[in-house]
C-alpha cells in the first residue's frame, strides 16, 4: 500500500477496522477461452469504521467482484475478507448492497418496498412502518409512499433503494456505481443526498465508481486498482473540507493525480464532470 493511504488509517483508526481484506485472490474458469482467468491477485485493503471509501479502476478490473465477495455473493479462491474480524462466508443483514439499477419490487409501493426487509426481520408492523417513514423522509420522498416504482424517475427509484437498505440498519453499505445511469444533474443531487444520509448515520461505505470526480467528491479515501488482475495500486487521502468544491484548486490537483494513475493502467478516463451544478 502506498504510504499516502496509510496516513488516514493512523493509530487511532487501526483499532476500529470494519472490513479487512487479506491477500484476496479470485480465479474464474473461462468456458469460452477454456482456461482459468485471474480476476483479483493478492489484493489487501483495510476499511475503517465509518469510513467512506471510493474504489476506482480500469473497466473490467474486478471492482464489482471485490464488492460481491464482501457482500458474500461470491467466495474467494484464496485469502480472507473479514467484517468485525469475522470471516465473511455468506450474505447477511450487516451488509446492504445498492446496484447500478434500482432493484425494487415493481408490484410493491414505495412504503412496502422500504418495509420489505423489516418485515422479513419480523419487526412489529408499527415499528417497521415508522422506521420506513423515517428513511423515506431522509431521502426526501415524503408524499410518494403510495407510488409504484414505475411512477417514479430513475433518481427517485435509487433513493427508494437507499432508504430500503438503510432501514435494515446495515453496518456496511456496498454501492456498485449506483448513479451511473443518471444524467449529470440528477447524479449530482443524489451524491449530495447520499452524503446527507451518511453524515447522519455514519455507516461504513464502500463505493465503486468509474468517475474520478465522484470519487473525490464523496470519499475520505480513494483506492485505485490496477488493471486485471486487480491489485491495490495506491490509496489516496481526500483531505478536503465538506461540502467540497469541484472548482477548488486542491480538488483539481487530486483529479489530475488519480486520472494520471488510471491512465498508467491504460484506462480512458471520462472527461465530463458529473457534478456540474456545483461549478
Amino acid at each position: 500500500m502506498d504510504e499516502r493511504g496509510s496516513r488516514w488509517l493512523g493509530a487511532s483508526f487501526m483499532s476500529s477496522i470494519k472490513v479487512q481484506i487479506n491477500d484476496l485472490v479470485k480465479v474464474f474458469t473461462s468456458i469460452e477461452e477454456k482456461r482459468e482467468v485471474v480476476a483479483i491477485d493478492h489484493l489487501s485493503l483495510s476499511v475503517a469504521d465509518q469510513e467512506f471509501l471510493c474504489v476506482v479502476g480500469p473497466s473490467g478490473c474486478g471492482k464489482t467482484t471485490v464488492l460481491n465477495i464482501i457482500a458474500g455473493f461470491e467466495q474467494p479462491t484464496s485469502g480472507t475478507v473479514l467484517l468485525n474480524n469475522k470471516n465473511i462466508t455468506k450474505p447477511g443483514p450487516d451488509r446492504g448492497v445498492i446496484f447500478q439499477d434500482a432493484t425494487l419490487f415493481p408490484w410493491l409501493k414505495v412504503m412496502d418496498n422500504v418495509m420489505f426487509g423489516l418485515r422479513e426481520a419480523k419487526l412489529p408492523a408499527r415499528e417497521a412502518r415508522d422506521r420506513a417513514k423515517h428513511y423515506i423522509e431522509m431521502v426526501d420522498l415524503t408524499g410518494f409512499e403510495e407510488k409504484y416504482p414505475h411512477e417514479l424517475s430513475g433518481g427517485m427509484r435509487q433513493r427508494v433503494s437507499l432508504a430500503r437498505v438503510m432501514a435494515i440498519n446495515p453496518e456496511v453499505l456496498l454501492m456498485d456505481e449506483p448513479f451511473v445511469a443518471l444524467d449529470a444533474q440528477m447524479r449530482s443531487m443524489l451524491q449530495d443526498q447520499l452524503l446527507k444520509v451518511w453524515e447522519v448515520n455514519k455507516k461504513t461505505v464502500i463505493f465503486v465508481t468509474h468517475n474520478v470526480e465522484e470519487a473525490i467528491y464523496l470519499g475520505n479515501r480513494v483506492a485505485v486498482l490496477t488493471c486485471r488482475p486487480a491489485k491495490v495500486k495506491t490509496i489516496i487521502d481526500i483531505d478536503l473540507p465538506r461540502p467540497r468544491d469541484v472548482a477548488d484548486i486542491r480538488f483539481n490537483k487530486l483529479r489530475k493525480e488519480i486520472t494520471s494513475l488510471l491512465r498508467e493502467e491504460g484506462m480512458a478516463v471520462p472527461s465530463a464532470m458529473s457534478i456540474s451544478k456545483k461549478l
